[in-house]
């Protein structure tokens, strides 16, 4: 009888045994269900559920599924009367339909997730709910917001309901950052490979909030940079999610976050909903964290031991080989670097450092050739390590370099063959605009709109007129209003490439100033 299995199921996972109770609770009420609304609705792993579906005998209607309703009976003794534990901003919803719907459509457009990134999509509604129990829990207006990491657009729906706040996002995704900018909803946008470095105007903020690959060494990271992030009185919002049937990985990751020494102030189970990720019932919970005085050394200390292969999948896998490899010596074969960058083989006595150390700070010694390993997985970072030196030649060693955008052809001559890139510095351009363009790109490190004005007020003096700072800060707001405050190695490529468009128009907008 099929209701002998399902008593062994619910005797086997005995107080956990709600889970299954719920999902025969939702299969008994007449609706019908797919496989991975049934695990999202009842926060179950994909596994857990097929194991009840097969002591069940179902009725189905194309890919959806129900208890038959002359069956429904056989079960009102099992099913769980009560529902799951109340979510805590429900009540709001039904008051914030329009951004809902909204929220649906940017959801329903936005880029495609990458599975090298471990992209998962929260639901719209979950999204929504995110930005409600920020406002319900902490006082908003004037509080500045950093998402760490974005792909859910958690950013936009806290522009939509509580348009006060000063929300920044920081990500890898070119296309995340394009896409929220595009929105035109006031949020700024940053661009960061947190595994070499948390951009300077990213820091100091109240509040922190991450969705991140769900391994100890991901969560851990972008934690960490969370951590790094906020004032000491901040708070570090998290998603997290693991499967009922592995609690030794819960483990790992709790104790990655224990050995940050943050104080937990709340968890809420399974608040975030997925599409996707049935492998943990298309759920996670909800952690508010609080960083302790502790905190920060524990910080340094964990990112002093940083390593790249943070995600499940692809070249940077915590499981691949790959990421230990250090670059051939056969590709600096006419080549005599005077520096050299990233992982190679420690038989070279060239001086050398870190790709982190490259991207933080200009290098003292100022190198004229510079040699640098680009392991796989990194390949978004190319055009920062170009920006981040005026070496007259970089040579860049690595596996499927991608094209660079048109940008930095103002400032080098490129060539690439066979997995070596030589970027050989072009000489200072004539007419203004474009010695105002590669007075800002060949200041890396420097804030953006600095060295745009003060290369405006050069100009300006040197046509015999005057520009003050204020009058100069004017003219960029007005043709670049994203400028303040980053640097061109945080600027997404997007900003970068509307660089020579914009300074064009402050050039222009100049002449008819002075």
């Amino acid at each position: 009888m099929e209701r002998d299995g399902v008593e062994r199921l619910l005797s086997e996972a005995g107080a956990d045994s709600r889970r299954l109770r719920h999902a025969l609770t939702l299969l008994c009420d007449a609706r019908w269900w797919t496989l991975a609304d049934l695990v999202r609705e009842t926060a179950t792993s994909r596994r857990t559920i097929e194991a009840l579906l097969r002591e069940l005998t179902l009725e189905r209607r194309d890919d959806t599924f129900r208890v038959p309703l002359t069956h429904v009976p056989d079960y009102q003794d099992l099913i769980a009367l009560a529902p799951p534990p109340e979510d805590p901003v429900a009540h709001l919803l039904p008051h914030y339909t329009h951004e809902l719907d909204r929220l649906k459509d940017l959801v329903a457009r936005a880029p495609r997730a990458r599975h090298v990134l471990d992209h998962v999509s929260a639901t719209p509604e979950t999204v929504l709910r995110r930005a409600l129990l920020l406002g319900a829990r902490f006082w908003l207006p004037g509080t500045r917001l950093l998402c760490v990491g974005d792909h859910d657009l958690t950013s936009l729906a806290v522009k939509l309901v509580h348009p006060e706040t000063d929300v920044t996002v920081v990500d890898i995704d070119e296309r995340i950052l394009a896409y929220i900018d595009d929105q035109r909803l006031g949020v700024r946008t940053r661009w960061a490979d947190l595994r070499l470095g948390l951009p300077a105007s990213a820091r100091d903020h109240d509040l922190a909030l991450t969705d991140p690959p769900y391994t100890p060494e991901g969560t851990g990271l972008f934690v960490a940079r969370a951590a790094e992030a906020v004032k000491d009185d901040g708070r570090i919002l998290l998603a997290y999610g693991a499967s009922e049937r592995t609690p030794m990985l819960a483990f790992k990751v709790q104790q990655a976050l224990a050995d940050l020494n943050l104080a937990y102030e709340a968890i809420y189970p399974d608040f975030n909903r997925y599409f996707g990720a049935e492998a943990i019932g298309s759920a996670a919970d909800l952690y508010i964290l609080r960083p302790t005085t502790k905190t920060r050394p524990a910080v340094t200390s964990r990112l002093s031991r940083q390593t790249t292969a943070i995600y499940t999948q692809g070249p940077q896998a915590v499981e691949s080989a790959q990421s230990a490899l250090s670059a051939p010596v056969e590709a600096l074969q006419g080549f005599d670097p005077e520096l050299l960058i990233g992982d190679w083989p420690k038989e070279l006595t060239t001086p050398r450092a870190r790709l982190s150390t490259w991207l933080s700070k200009p290098h003292a010694a100022a190198p004229d050739r510079v040699a640098v390993a680009l392991p796989p997985g990194l390949e978004a970072v190319l055009p920062r390590l170009l920006l981040a030196t005026r070496a007259s030649h970089v040579r860049v060693v690595g596996s499927g370099l991608p094209s660079l955008p048109d940008v930095l052809s103002t400032v080098y001559k490129l060539s690439a063959a066979g997995g070596v890139l030589d970027a050989v510095r072009l000489p200072q351009p004539d007419g203004e605009a474009a010695s105002v363009l590669r007075r800002i790109l060949d200041n890396g490190h420097a804030k953006l709109a600095n060295t745009w004005r003060e290369a405006l007020i050069a100009v300006a003096r040197a046509q015999g007129a005057s520009l003050t700072k204020n009058e100069a800060r004017a003219l960029i707001g007005e043709a670049a209003p994203w400028a303040e405050g980053l640097t061109p190695l945080e600027a997404p490529l997007h900003r970068l490439s509307s660089l020579p468009e914009a300074v064009t128009e402050t050039v222009t907008a100049l002449t008819r100033t002075t």
